[in-house]
């Protein structure tokens, strides 16, 4: 009887997916939908067990993906300590923090059912991710029930579009947009169309914050727009691309009245009045974009739970979110997906760098994460070091965040940071030193006393550093103020998707950083 049922909805499933959009009507999508929903559920209760049984053995799993990233048979002695005898961490390469590039995920029904017969399927992750997600918000993969915002520039495809074909309310054009501004301008009026939105979906948390600045900034011609059933005429938009996506448009003035109602009152928990059915916001969120997730759960996102899928570093994904439902994140490290390395941290890490591996790591203990992906690369967390004293990216937030709540009235809306050997020449003669872009709210100027609370944090929380400024090998810290929206100008500049760097490595965004400083 089950074996009947199987191969009935597998032959519906067939027929479904053989029904391309151009030559079926709406209710055929939503059968195709309806019924990737049930193969989602059956496929995730295989990749459960899959990765229960690998998380049984965890050094057993490691030393298997570890064989076959090494190159299965070929590779002489395989194993983790011939891996770490040969290849010391000195020795090996760095993609510099940089997001590699990583191949499609296969699309449609039958790539998911595959995905349930083997354990290192790259679907494994979604798959999950998306049963997690319907089994404590039922109604988040609804039809065209979620709203994506992010720049397709060389992103990966989003988690759930090969599988659910009308989860999405904004149409695959809007990420191909040239400019990410306009890109998020357009995905962010298809999403105003649909007032029934059940979730908020975001590559990574800057593009949710970037795409509600958005909002704020140019709330009226997006009325406007909606209104008319038409794009601004001050979009810059590829006219074929304008004339697909007006296309899909059509006028709403009564949507385009709550819209200016809307915000006419004020940005505070704004999301969950412009859309009353909103579940979830579902994003990435990576330390180094905690500023952001902040500033939305604080104002636009008000109320809303927020869930962050997986864990990933350097464009390594490692773990996957069990449990949306808690306030603070929680992450299952997936044992088949990266082999990770912990490097001692924190007090009394001293001597020569040995790792240690995922089984023997102690709970309570602070590490450094080092990872070797697909890619065959090796990463270390970012960090700011003049002298070789090492400050990690979020100790300095940390420290940075002390030295803001020092100067009366001022919020803290972005920084960057950069090590002064990237000026070259320009730096001049003084001791090394770290450059400091902060943007404020609140506060206009910094007295020079203000700016050296930043050092003094810095020498409080790291002894290091305070040594080496003692000796006056290392020279006070650089605090620039820049104008307001220069990190979103920063981030377009950067060019590929990626979380916010907060340790600069490239001239060229350096410079244009500087270009933007007022004081």
């Amino acid at each position: 009887m089950l074996l009947a049922g199987l191969a009935v909805a597998l032959a519906l499933l067939l027929w479904a997916w053989h029904r391309r959009p151009g030559g079926a009507g709406s209710w055929g999508l939503v059968l195709r939908h309806w019924l990737a929903l049930r193969v989602l559920g059956w496929a995730a209760g295989w990749q459960r067990w899959h990765l229960e049984q690998a998380s049984q053995d965890v050094r057993q799993s490691q030393e298997r993906l570890l064989l076959r990233l090494l190159g299965g048979a070929r590779a002489a002695e395989p194993g983790s300590a011939a891996f770490r005898a040969r290849c010391p961490l000195a020795e090996r390469g760095s993609n510099g923090g940089k997001t590699p590039a990583h191949p499609a995920l296969p699309t449609g029904p039958w790539a998911l059912l595959r995905s349930s017969c083997t354990a290192d399927s790259p679907l494994q992750g979604p798959v999950l991710y998306l049963d997690v997600l319907s089994r404590v918000f039922p109604e988040a993969l609804s039809p065209r029930g979620t709203a994506r915002f992010s720049w397709a520039g060389g992103c990966s495809q989003p988690a759930a579009a090969w599988a659910l074909p009308i989860l999405y309310s904004t149409p695959e054009e809007a990420g191909t947009v040239p400019s990410h501004t306009a890109a998020l301008y357009v995905q962010l009026l298809f999403a105003l169309r649909e007032r029934a939105l059940r979730a908020l979906e975001a590559g990574l948390v800057s593009e949710l914050y970037d795409a509600l600045g958005v909002l704020r900034a140019g709330w009226e011609g997006l009325a406007q727009d909606l209104a008319s059933g038409r794009l601004s005429p001050h979009l810059e938009l590829p006219e074929g691309t304008r004339r697909r996506l007006e296309q899909l448009l059509a006028p709403d003035a009564a949507r385009a009245a709550e819209l200016r109602a809307e915000c006419t009152r004020g940005w505070d928990g704004v999301a969950r009045r412009l859309w009353p059915r909103l579940q979830v916001v579902v994003v990435a969120e990576p330390s180094s974009e905690q500023l952001y997730g902040e500033a939305l759960r604080e104002l636009e996102c008000q109320g809303l739970p927020f869930y962050c899928p997986f864990y990933s570093a350097a464009g390594a994904l490692l773990g996957v979110n069990l449990w949306p439902e808690q306030p603070d994140s929680r992450y299952l490290l997936c044992p088949g997906w990266a082999f990770c390395e912990f490097l001692p941290a924190g007090p009394g890490a001293e001597g020569p760098p040995e790792t240690v591996l995922l089984a023997d790591v102690q709970e309570g203990q602070e590490y450094e994460l080092v990872l070797t992906d697909q890619a065959g690369l090796s990463r270390l967390s970012q960090t700011l070091s003049v002298r070789g004293e090492g400050v990690p990216e979020e100790r300095f937030y940390r420290s940075l965040c002390r030295a803001v709540a020092m100067w009366p009235g001022a919020r803290l809306v972005d920084y960057v940071c950069a090590e002064s050997s990237l000026l070259g020449a320009s730096s001049g003669v003084c001791a090394p030193h770290y450059q400091v872009f902060v943007e404020l709210r609140g506060l206009r100027d910094l007295s020079e006393a203000q700016r050296y609370k930043l050092d003094q944090c810095l020498q409080e929380d790291f002894p290091v550093y305070k040594t080496f400024r003692f000796k006056g090998s290392i020279g006070s810290v650089r605090l620039h103020l820049v104008a307001a929206g220069a990190f979103r100008e920063l981030r377009d500049a950067a060019g590929s998707p990626g979380p916010m760097a907060r340790v600069l490595r490239e001239k060229r965004l350096l410079h244009f950083i500087q270009s933007r400083v007022v004081s």
